[in-house]
């Protein structure tokens, strides 16, 4: 009887220690694709030839179109932009300045509500360090395949970053030449661009993958979010990998100068200024 309640005692043990081992060898990768559309006919584009359109389209295709990997296991992640070969000047113009503001390396940790982000900005190494935001989704009733995955809806309101420029826009003609009280619905970047304060969000979650996580920064829903439409940006999942024979430790970056999203907006705050005020003088200067 002592022996059979030992055996018993024991089988239990191990159950208990091949859950949690099972539980902490659970890990997987997401490979996500991001569109963004832009109106050429808001940003000026009316006084432009087709030609000219499609050239600045092209040049800025690499800020627009790009790929990322979410490896995730039942607590953390990591989203990156995954690495590609640049073409001959693929860094000048346009791409430059977006590889300023595009987002490093994000690290999401469920349980310790922890977000941070690896961040470089005109050489300078920052690391972002904020609590998880959190997003009051609404569960809906329809569905989508994509994929292998049955797909559910949910739907949120976001805050919106101020120098997220994937919502930004010019200001219209009204708000700069006439004098009206100042919107409450939008930020203003300078005294031409502006983003929208908050935006409507839609995502797509697999409930067959039992993880909150997400691409970028979210999450928060009863399975692996596939695809999430903001504003004029689309990410969707293309690829998923589940239990990968090559596991990699998902840990938080630790490089750069830590600062919160706040302290970090301000000091891009104050290179576009520094940047403005450079431009206007060479400006004035080959005027006169």
């Amino acid at each position: 009887m002592f022996l059979r309640k030992n055996l018993f005692l024991m089988g239990c043990i191990m159950l208990l220690f091949s859950a949690v081992t099972s539980a902490q060898e659970f890990q997987g990768k997401a490979y996500y694709f991001s569109k963004t559309s832009v109106d050429m006919d808001s940003w000026g584009g009316r006084k432009m030839t087709e030609d000219q359109k499609k050239q600045i389209a092209d040049r800025m295709r690499s800020m627009f179109e790009k790929t990322y990997i979410l490896t995730f296991d039942r607590e953390a992640s990591t989203y990156k932009e995954e690495e590609v070969l640049e073409a001959p000047g693929g860094k000048g113009g346009f791409g430059r300045w977006g590889n300023s503001f595009s987002a490093g390396l994000q690290y999401k940790n469920i349980k310790s509500q922890q977000f941070l982000q690896d961040q470089e900005f005109f050489g300078k190494q920052f690391l972002i360090s904020d609590s998880l935001s959190k997003l009051d989704w609404k569960l809906g009733t329809e569905t989508k395949q994509i994929g292998q995955y049955l797909c559910m809806k949910a739907t949120t309101t976001k805050t919106v970053d101020e120098f997220d420029w994937r919502s930004m826009r010019r200001k219209s003609k009204l708000n700069k030449d006439t004098e009206v009280k100042k919107d409450s619905t939008v930020t203003s970047i300078t005294e031409d661009i502006e983003v929208p304060k908050q935006i409507e969000v839609t995502a797509w979650y697999a409930p067959q993958i039992p993880v909150s996580q997400g691409p970028g920064d979210f999450w928060g829903l009863p399975g692996l979010i596939l695809e999430v439409n903001t504003d004029k940006t689309t990410v969707l999942c293309s690829k998923i990998i589940m239990n990968p024979k090559e596991k990699v430790d998902i840990e938080a970056p630790k490089k750069g100068a830590i600062v919160t999203r706040s302290e970090y907006n301000e000091t891009v705050k104050k290179k576009m200024e520094e940047m403005r005020s450079m431009y206007g003088g060479r400006k004035n200067n080959r005027r006169n």
